[in-house]
Protein backbone atom coordinates (compact mmCIF):
# COMPACT_ATOMS: atom_id res chain seq x y z
CA UNK A 1 0.00 0.00 0.00
CA UNK A 2 2.93 2.48 0.88
CA UNK A 3 4.32 1.76 -2.64
CA UNK A 4 1.15 2.41 -4.42
CA UNK A 5 0.53 5.25 -2.54
CA UNK A 6 4.26 6.37 -3.45
CA UNK A 7 3.64 5.90 -6.96
CA UNK A 8 0.36 7.79 -7.14
CA UNK A 9 2.58 10.69 -5.37
CA UNK A 10 4.99 10.68 -8.14
CA UNK A 11 2.50 10.55 -11.00
CA UNK A 12 0.70 13.33 -9.76
CA UNK A 13 3.70 15.40 -9.14
CA UNK A 14 4.90 14.61 -12.92
CA UNK A 15 1.59 15.45 -13.97
CA UNK A 16 0.88 18.74 -12.02
CA UNK A 17 4.56 19.57 -13.42
CA UNK A 18 3.78 18.66 -17.32
CA UNK A 19 0.41 20.47 -17.15
CA UNK A 20 2.40 23.80 -15.29
CA UNK A 21 5.10 23.69 -17.72
CA UNK A 22 2.18 23.41 -20.74
CA UNK A 23 0.59 26.46 -19.07
CA UNK A 24 4.31 28.56 -18.78
CA UNK A 25 4.40 27.79 -22.24
CA UNK A 26 1.62 28.18 -23.64
CA UNK A 27 0.37 31.35 -21.78
CA UNK A 28 3.90 32.89 -20.79
CA UNK A 29 6.88 32.17 -22.51
CA UNK A 30 5.70 32.74 -26.22
CA UNK A 31 4.88 36.03 -25.22
CA UNK A 32 8.29 36.88 -23.55
CA UNK A 33 9.64 38.70 -26.62
CA UNK A 34 13.68 39.61 -25.68
CA UNK A 35 16.59 40.85 -27.51
CA UNK A 36 19.63 38.59 -28.29
CA UNK A 37 22.89 40.97 -28.60
CA UNK A 38 25.51 39.51 -30.61
CA UNK A 39 28.83 41.33 -32.03
CA UNK A 40 30.77 40.07 -35.14
CA UNK A 41 34.35 41.12 -36.27
CA UNK A 42 33.76 41.19 -40.02
CA UNK A 43 34.40 44.64 -41.15
CA UNK A 44 37.49 45.70 -42.34
CA UNK A 45 39.97 47.20 -40.12
CA UNK A 46 39.00 50.95 -39.20
CA UNK A 47 35.32 50.39 -40.33
CA UNK A 48 32.20 52.18 -38.12
CA UNK A 49 29.83 49.65 -36.47
CA UNK A 50 27.10 48.50 -38.49
CA UNK A 51 23.81 47.43 -36.29
CA UNK A 52 21.95 44.87 -37.55
CA UNK A 53 18.72 43.87 -36.73
CA UNK A 54 17.63 40.59 -37.67
CA UNK A 55 14.21 39.35 -37.71
CA UNK A 56 12.44 35.89 -38.39
CA UNK A 57 9.54 33.75 -38.21
CA UNK A 58 7.08 36.26 -36.86
CA UNK A 59 4.25 34.34 -37.71
CA UNK A 60 2.10 37.29 -36.95
CA UNK A 61 -1.68 36.96 -36.57
CA UNK A 62 -4.20 40.11 -36.32
CA UNK A 63 -5.30 39.59 -33.04
CA UNK A 64 -1.33 39.42 -31.32
CA UNK A 65 -1.42 43.43 -30.93
CA UNK A 66 1.37 42.82 -28.30
CA UNK A 67 3.49 41.09 -30.30
CA UNK A 68 3.02 44.28 -33.01
CA UNK A 69 3.25 46.91 -30.84
CA UNK A 70 6.68 44.76 -29.32
CA UNK A 71 8.24 44.60 -32.83
CA UNK A 72 7.15 48.58 -33.31
CA UNK A 73 9.05 49.35 -30.24
CA UNK A 74 12.51 47.60 -31.86
CA UNK A 75 12.64 50.76 -33.99
CA UNK A 76 14.45 52.51 -30.81
CA UNK A 77 17.50 50.10 -31.30
CA UNK A 78 18.32 52.18 -34.14
CA UNK A 79 19.52 49.56 -36.90
CA UNK A 80 21.30 50.59 -39.41
CA UNK A 81 20.01 47.57 -41.30
CA UNK A 82 17.02 45.41 -40.99
CA UNK A 83 17.33 41.61 -42.29
CA UNK A 84 14.00 39.69 -42.67
CA UNK A 85 14.37 35.63 -42.99
CA UNK A 86 11.07 35.05 -43.91
CA UNK A 87 7.63 33.55 -42.54
CA UNK A 88 6.03 36.94 -41.32
CA UNK A 89 2.04 35.77 -41.47
CA UNK A 90 0.68 33.06 -39.21
CA UNK A 91 -2.69 34.18 -40.72
CA UNK A 92 -4.58 34.62 -44.34
CA UNK A 93 -5.09 38.08 -42.98
CA UNK A 94 -2.42 39.30 -41.18
CA UNK A 95 -0.68 41.45 -43.53
CA UNK A 96 -2.39 44.36 -42.23
CA UNK A 97 -1.17 43.76 -39.01
CA UNK A 98 2.62 42.71 -40.29
CA UNK A 99 2.31 45.98 -42.05
CA UNK A 100 2.10 48.67 -39.25
CA UNK A 101 4.28 46.56 -36.82
CA UNK A 102 6.83 47.05 -39.80
CA UNK A 103 6.32 51.03 -41.06
CA UNK A 104 8.69 52.46 -38.26
CA UNK A 105 11.41 50.84 -39.98
CA UNK A 106 10.66 52.54 -42.97
CA UNK A 107 13.47 54.27 -44.94
CA UNK A 108 16.17 51.75 -42.83
CA UNK A 109 17.81 49.93 -45.42
CA UNK A 110 17.41 46.27 -45.47
CA UNK A 111 16.98 42.84 -47.00
CA UNK A 112 14.50 39.73 -46.78
CA UNK A 113 14.18 36.25 -48.46
CA UNK A 114 10.47 34.39 -48.37
CA UNK A 115 9.34 30.94 -46.45
CA UNK A 116 7.03 28.86 -47.39
CA UNK A 117 4.66 30.35 -44.54
CA UNK A 118 4.89 33.75 -46.27
CA UNK A 119 3.17 31.51 -49.49
CA UNK A 120 0.30 29.33 -47.07
CA UNK A 121 -1.93 29.74 -44.52
CA UNK A 122 -1.07 27.52 -41.29
CA UNK A 123 -2.68 23.97 -41.35
CA UNK A 124 -2.93 21.62 -38.14
CA UNK A 125 -0.03 19.26 -37.57
CA UNK A 126 0.67 16.52 -35.28
CA UNK A 127 3.67 17.85 -33.84
CA UNK A 128 5.24 14.44 -32.99
CA UNK A 129 5.87 14.68 -36.81
CA UNK A 130 8.77 17.13 -36.21
CA UNK A 131 10.65 14.01 -34.78
CA UNK A 132 10.36 11.88 -37.99
CA UNK A 133 11.76 14.39 -40.50
CA UNK A 134 10.98 18.26 -41.93
CA UNK A 135 7.40 19.19 -41.92
CA UNK A 136 7.74 19.91 -45.12
CA UNK A 137 7.53 15.68 -45.50
CA UNK A 138 4.16 15.36 -43.66
CA UNK A 139 2.32 18.22 -45.14
CA UNK A 140 -1.02 16.86 -46.61
CA UNK A 141 -3.50 19.37 -45.70
CA UNK A 142 -4.84 21.88 -49.10
CA UNK A 143 -3.24 25.34 -48.02
CA UNK A 144 -4.28 28.54 -47.97
CA UNK A 145 -2.73 31.02 -50.59
CA UNK A 146 -1.06 33.97 -48.86
CA UNK A 147 -0.92 37.54 -50.67
CA UNK A 148 2.79 37.21 -50.81
CA UNK A 149 2.79 39.62 -53.61
CA UNK A 150 1.52 42.23 -51.14
CA UNK A 151 4.01 41.46 -48.34
CA UNK A 152 6.80 41.54 -51.21
CA UNK A 153 5.84 45.22 -52.04
CA UNK A 154 5.14 46.34 -48.80
CA UNK A 155 8.90 45.47 -48.37
CA UNK A 156 10.32 47.04 -51.35
CA UNK A 157 8.58 50.26 -50.16
CA UNK A 158 10.05 50.30 -46.68
CA UNK A 159 13.97 50.41 -49.17
CA UNK A 160 14.18 46.47 -48.23
CA UNK A 161 16.25 44.97 -51.25
CA UNK A 162 14.52 41.29 -52.45
CA UNK A 163 17.51 38.33 -52.03
CA UNK A 164 15.13 35.71 -52.92
CA UNK A 165 17.52 33.70 -55.30
CA UNK A 166 19.01 36.95 -56.19
CA UNK A 167 21.89 39.26 -55.21
CA UNK A 168 22.52 42.80 -54.78
CA UNK A 169 25.03 45.16 -53.07
CA UNK A 170 25.07 48.41 -50.95
CA UNK A 171 26.72 50.25 -48.70
CA UNK A 172 25.97 51.51 -45.39
CA UNK A 173 27.71 53.55 -42.87
CA UNK A 174 30.84 53.91 -45.13
CA UNK A 175 31.02 50.14 -45.21
CA UNK A 176 30.23 47.81 -48.56
CA UNK A 177 28.04 44.60 -48.04
CA UNK A 178 27.42 42.20 -51.51
CA UNK A 179 24.20 40.07 -49.81
CA UNK A 180 23.02 36.98 -51.83
CA UNK A 181 20.14 34.37 -51.07
CA UNK A 182 18.06 31.82 -51.83
CA UNK A 183 14.16 31.32 -51.52
CA UNK A 184 13.02 28.67 -49.07
CA UNK A 185 14.97 25.32 -49.08
CA UNK A 186 12.40 23.79 -46.42
CA UNK A 187 10.63 23.58 -50.14
CA UNK A 188 13.02 22.60 -52.17
CA UNK A 189 12.71 26.24 -53.88
CA UNK A 190 16.51 27.34 -53.28
CA UNK A 191 18.28 27.88 -57.24
CA UNK A 192 21.84 27.06 -55.59
CA UNK A 193 22.73 26.56 -59.25
CA UNK A 194 21.66 30.04 -59.86
CA UNK A 195 24.16 31.75 -57.02
CA UNK A 196 27.05 31.20 -58.55
CA UNK A 197 25.85 33.68 -61.66
CA UNK A 198 23.93 35.66 -59.02
CA UNK A 199 26.81 36.33 -57.40
CA UNK A 200 29.35 37.05 -60.78
CA UNK A 201 27.03 39.40 -61.71
CA UNK A 202 26.34 41.71 -58.89
CA UNK A 203 29.89 42.07 -58.08
CA UNK A 204 30.17 43.28 -61.91
CA UNK A 205 27.66 45.76 -61.26
CA UNK A 206 28.54 47.18 -58.13
CA UNK A 207 28.59 51.07 -57.56
CA UNK A 208 31.99 51.20 -56.33
CA UNK A 209 33.42 49.31 -59.11
CA UNK A 210 35.32 52.31 -60.12
CA UNK A 211 36.45 53.08 -56.96
CA UNK A 212 39.34 50.25 -56.55
CA UNK A 213 40.98 52.22 -53.52
CA UNK A 214 38.07 51.05 -50.84
CA UNK A 215 37.11 49.30 -48.70
CA UNK A 216 36.73 45.15 -49.54
CA UNK A 217 33.14 43.97 -49.47
CA UNK A 218 31.46 42.34 -46.54
CA UNK A 219 29.79 38.91 -48.22
CA UNK A 220 26.33 38.35 -46.23
CA UNK A 221 24.05 34.89 -47.12
CA UNK A 222 20.29 35.02 -46.20
CA UNK A 223 17.88 32.57 -46.16
CA UNK A 224 14.98 31.23 -44.55
CA UNK A 225 15.71 27.84 -43.73
CA UNK A 226 19.37 26.67 -42.71
CA UNK A 227 19.80 23.61 -44.50
CA UNK A 228 23.76 22.37 -44.96
CA UNK A 229 23.29 22.30 -48.75
CA UNK A 230 23.10 26.32 -48.68
CA UNK A 231 24.96 26.63 -45.82
CA UNK A 232 27.90 25.12 -47.67
CA UNK A 233 27.40 26.90 -51.20
CA UNK A 234 27.37 30.24 -49.19
CA UNK A 235 30.41 29.74 -47.53
CA UNK A 236 31.86 28.56 -51.16
CA UNK A 237 30.68 32.14 -52.08
CA UNK A 238 32.61 33.47 -49.72
CA UNK A 239 30.03 34.97 -46.78
CA UNK A 240 31.67 36.41 -44.06
CA UNK A 241 28.43 35.29 -42.13
CA UNK A 242 25.06 33.99 -42.68
CA UNK A 243 21.64 35.08 -41.22
CA UNK A 244 18.55 32.14 -41.37
CA UNK A 245 15.37 31.23 -39.36
CA UNK A 246 13.19 28.73 -39.73
CA UNK A 247 13.88 26.24 -36.93
CA UNK A 248 12.43 28.54 -34.33
CA UNK A 249 15.16 27.54 -31.98
CA UNK A 250 13.40 24.07 -31.62
CA UNK A 251 10.18 26.48 -30.13
CA UNK A 252 10.37 23.34 -27.01
CA UNK A 253 13.87 22.66 -25.91
CA UNK A 254 14.95 20.82 -22.32
CA UNK A 255 16.97 22.50 -20.20
CA UNK A 256 20.52 21.64 -19.88
CA UNK A 257 20.08 19.27 -23.66
CA UNK A 258 18.69 22.16 -25.47
CA UNK A 259 16.48 22.12 -28.91
CA UNK A 260 14.96 18.51 -29.33
CA UNK A 261 14.38 19.50 -33.51
CA UNK A 262 15.87 22.02 -36.24
CA UNK A 263 12.83 20.89 -38.67
CA UNK A 264 15.31 20.64 -41.23
CA UNK A 265 19.28 18.42 -41.49
CA UNK A 266 20.81 21.77 -39.59
CA UNK A 267 22.41 19.89 -36.74
CA UNK A 268 20.51 20.17 -33.15
CA UNK A 269 23.48 22.21 -31.71
CA UNK A 270 22.97 25.20 -33.98
CA UNK A 271 19.29 25.39 -33.44
CA UNK A 272 19.70 28.87 -32.85
CA UNK A 273 22.46 31.23 -31.82
CA UNK A 274 25.43 32.60 -32.98
CA UNK A 275 28.27 29.80 -34.57
CA UNK A 276 30.96 29.21 -36.98
CA UNK A 277 29.62 27.00 -40.26
CA UNK A 278 32.38 25.46 -41.76
CA UNK A 279 32.88 23.39 -45.08
CA UNK A 280 35.86 21.56 -46.73
CA UNK A 281 38.00 24.59 -46.85
CA UNK A 282 36.24 27.53 -45.62
CA UNK A 283 33.66 28.65 -43.02
CA UNK A 284 31.61 31.67 -42.17
CA UNK A 285 30.02 33.17 -39.23
CA UNK A 286 26.18 31.85 -38.84
CA UNK A 287 23.50 33.57 -36.88
CA UNK A 288 20.62 31.40 -36.88
CA UNK A 289 17.28 33.32 -35.09
CA UNK A 290 14.62 31.35 -33.13
CA UNK A 291 12.17 33.63 -34.34
CA UNK A 292 9.76 36.10 -32.40
CA UNK A 293 6.24 33.53 -33.40
CA UNK A 294 4.73 29.91 -33.56
CA UNK A 295 1.64 28.84 -35.49
CA UNK A 296 -1.61 29.43 -34.00
CA UNK A 297 -2.20 25.54 -34.22
CA UNK A 298 1.20 24.86 -32.06
CA UNK A 299 1.08 28.14 -29.60
CA UNK A 300 3.36 27.26 -27.12
CA UNK A 301 7.27 27.59 -26.58
CA UNK A 302 9.36 26.19 -23.20
CA UNK A 303 12.97 26.98 -22.37
CA UNK A 304 12.75 28.48 -26.03
CA UNK A 305 11.94 32.31 -25.71
CA UNK A 306 10.95 34.25 -28.90
CA UNK A 307 13.66 36.89 -30.04
CA UNK A 308 14.74 39.22 -32.07
CA UNK A 309 18.75 39.39 -32.85
CA UNK A 310 20.51 43.03 -33.03
CA UNK A 311 23.66 41.79 -34.71
CA UNK A 312 26.74 44.64 -34.24
CA UNK A 313 29.21 43.76 -37.51
CA UNK A 314 32.51 45.82 -36.18
CA UNK A 315 35.87 45.75 -37.64
CA UNK A 316 38.01 42.94 -37.52
CA UNK A 317 41.70 43.59 -36.16
CA UNK A 318 44.26 44.63 -38.15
Amino acid sequence: MTRSRAALGALAVGAAAGVGAAAWGTLVERRRFGIRWETVPVLPPGSRDVVVLHLSDIHMAPWQADKQQWIRDLSLVEPDFVINTGDNPGHETANAAIEYALEPFRGVPGAFVHGSNDFFGPAPRNPLRYFSGPSAMHTKATPVDLDVERQTAFFESLGWLDLNDHARAIEVRGSRFELFGTSDAHRDWDRLDLLPTNVDEMRGEVPWSEDEDGPAPVSIGVTHAPYRRVLDAFVTQGADIVFAGHTHGGQVAVPGVGALVTNCDLPRAYASGLHRWQNKTHWSWLQVSAGLGTSIYAPVRFACRPEAVVVTLTARTA
